[in-house]
């Protein structure tokens, strides 16, 4: 009986092993039917290299804004939107900020993306 138990264990653990490579594949699968990749995860010591070269002359290095009218990042001002939306007004522009497209990877605005996230200060900020 024990034997019998035992073997019945082992064929579940596979059926689910089985069900969860085939799901993954699946995914993998439609994701490149679709156009899409699978996003690596953003690096933030890169992002604040990054960051230092293209944003701090206009946001300051702390995230607080040197130039008028740029977006205060300690304050969170444009950061409680999601990813996609900021890295597209990155790559976009607009005002006085210039265009990224083509400067910066998707990647590498990710990366920025999660620099500036790290400049959020808690609390409440007087203007």
């Amino acid at each position: 009986m024990q034997l019998m138990v035992n073997n019945v264990c082992k064929i579940v653990t596979m059926s689910a092993l089985n069900f969860a490579m085939v799901k993954r594949i699946c995914l993998v699968m439609l994701f490149g039917m679709l156009g899409l990749s699978v996003a690596h995860a953003a690096d933030e010591i890169e992002g604040k290299r990054y960051y230092e070269v293209h944003c701090a002359a206009c946001h300051g290095s702390d995230g607080f804004s040197i130039m008028i009218d740029a977006p205060n990042f300690a304050r969170s001002e444009r950061l409680l939107r999601p990813d996609s939306f900021v890295r597209d007004a990155i790559k976009d522009g607009g005002g006085a900020m210039p265009s990224y497209q083509g400067i910066l990877s998707d990647q590498e605005i990710l990366d920025v993306i999660a620099h500036m996230r790290t400049l959020i200060i808690s609390g409440p900020i007087l203007p």
